[in-house]
């Protein structure tokens, strides 16, 4: 009796269980793709606030926004600069997603064909081939270390060095904050008094650098800003690590505090700004911002895979190369655009607010475009999310206040004007994030809580958070008339104890 060969798939033994786990005999190459697998699917697509248009502060021309994730968090849920794209990002949204599916499949593909090669039975020579045994002890744990190993070694390549964030795209927030914060490294000394103004989007309208650079020139101060849209207060302890590693290369560095907002749909784009400013040793402390778990796991995951972070900046650079070209060789201007920003050029005078009904009465003047940014801006937040903001800038500032301590840069904290209505909420919270020790340290100078409430006045501002160009200026005189006064104050007190 002759015993034929077996000819197809429907011939392959069944007295032989088949051995998942000798898929491990192949090295890290299948613990890999778990790896890749789990991280794709575990961490989801930032599609909303991280390769959409940042809002150009540094630009004169839009009017219709002010993006500023303490103050509107309605626009994170609706488009991050400002200006509805819906058809483009539609179809980024379609884009990605059919990328995603096409990497299941794929990963699925390998899977199953190093299973089925790595399976128990004969062996044979023709097609299709047939599992065989593998002879070499498995290593499963070894393996899957090697292969997580691997893939962090591999993201650390691509993402922690800056071999990808010089390519992120200028006009996404992450984009923003890695062009500023390079270039300010970059910068060299002016050998005078230099003044670092950090803050968020009611810091990057409210203060000039120009107009504060003709006040205190004659005095020997020279500032510069990189306050910026979208950003908080443990952005600013990143940006300040980064720019000065040795906490000595500022006479002064300006910190702002007051009621903002921290919309919980707002923590991916949190990530996703302050990621090209993150270690591996951050995982903990990034996380520990977050509220929800959620927040908690994406913040630790892109500490550790940064390229989690970047998902969607990734999935644009893909699908519009040559856009993303051009846009990277546009940056000198964007840098200049920056310096040369005066703020917006129309105020609410005339405008009137009634909390209790939110009905708002606008005088003629204003174009319909303005009338819609000013009723964004006066959205309701809820009283956990500002206590969650004033906690938020406790516990960073006085992260900045430590590191600092020992260095004789000193740290002027200042409080920002609340807003042009009485009635709104900002009004109803104390101003102060309670910084208990921030008094006992002798670098550090505190503005009074009230030294700007004569900028709470419809004449200057454009919208319900943000200063107008006078009040921009206004400001600016104020706050570098207080600091100098204050700075060579304690200049002097130090030298004649």
């Amino acid at each position: 009796m002759i015993n034929k060969a077996p000819s197809d798939f429907a011939s392959v033994r069944t007295d032989e269980p088949l051995k998942f786990w000798a898929i491990a005999r192949h090295g890290s190459v299948v613990p890999v793709t778990v790896v890749c697998l789990a991280v794709f699917l575990a961490t989801p697509c930032m599609v909303k606030g991280v390769v959409q248009p940042a809002r150009a502060d540094t630009s004169a021309q839009q009017t219709t926004d002010a993006a500023s994730i303490g103050a509107k968090p309605e626009y994170i849920a609706v488009t991050v600069s400002g200006f509805a794209e819906n058809a483009p990002a539609a179809r980024t949204t379609l884009w990605q997603g059919t990328t995603r599916w096409l990497v299941i499949m794929a990963v699925i593909a390998v899977l199953y064909i190093a299973v089925y090669l790595s399976s128990t039975g004969t062996l044979r020579t023709t097609f299709p081939t047939e599992p065989t045994t593998s002879p070499r002890r498995l290593h499963v744990g070894r393996n899957l270390l090697l292969g997580v190993a691997a893939f962090i070694c591999l993201d650390g390549i691509i993402f922690h060095t800056g071999l990808y964030t010089s390519i992120l795209a200028p006009d996404s927030y992450a984009g923003r904050l890695e062009l500023i914060t390079r270039t300010e490294k970059r910068r060299a000394s002016s050998g005078l008094k230099e003044v670092l103004v950090v803050g968020d989007s009611r810091m990057a309208e409210g203060f000039s650098a120009a107009v504060a650079n003709e006040l205190g020139s004659a005095a020997g101060f020279k500032f510069v800003t990189l306050a910026e849209p979208a950003s908080t207060a443990n952005t600013w302890y990143y940006m300040l690590r980064d720019v000065d590693p040795t906490a000595r290369r500022y006479w002064a560095i300006v910190v702002p505090y007051g009621v903002g907002y921290e919309p919980t749909s707002a923590e991916l784009l949190r990530i996703s700004t302050v990621a090209p400013l993150l270690r591996y040793g951050d995982c903990l402390t990034f996380a520990s911002a977050f509220q929800q778990w959620s927040g908690r796991f994406r913040a630790f995951t892109a500490c550790i895979l940064r390229g989690s972070a970047y998902q969607s900046d990734v999935a644009d650079l893909l699908e519009h190369p040559t856009a993303r070209i051009r846009s990277i060789e546009q940056e000198p201007g964007r840098i200049h655009a920056r310096a040369v920003y005066k703020g917006r050029n129309y105020d609410m005078v005339g405008t009137s607010y009634d909390s209790k009904t939110g009905q708002m009465t606008f005088p003629p003047r204003l174009t319909e475009a303005q009338r819609q940014a000013i009723q964004k801006s006066l959205l309701q937040p809820s009283q956990s999310e500002m206590q969650y903001s004033l906690r938020l800038q406790r516990d960073w500032i006085a992260r900045v206040l430590n590191r600092y301590s020992k260095s004789p840069t000193a740290i002027v904290l200042t409080p920002l004007p609340r807003g042009p209505f009485d009635e709104l909420p900002a009004f109803s919270v104390a101003q102060r994030a309670a910084f208990p020790d921030a008094r006992a340290q002798r670098t550090v100078l505190s503005l009074p809580e009230q030294t700007f409430d004569f900028l709470e006045k419809p004449d200057y501002y454009f919208e319900a958070f943000h200063l107008n160009s006078r009040g921009r200026q206004r400001f600016t005189e104020r706050l570098v008339t207080e600091l100098m006064a204050r700075v060579e104050a304690a200049a002097s007190h130090a030298s004649y104890p």
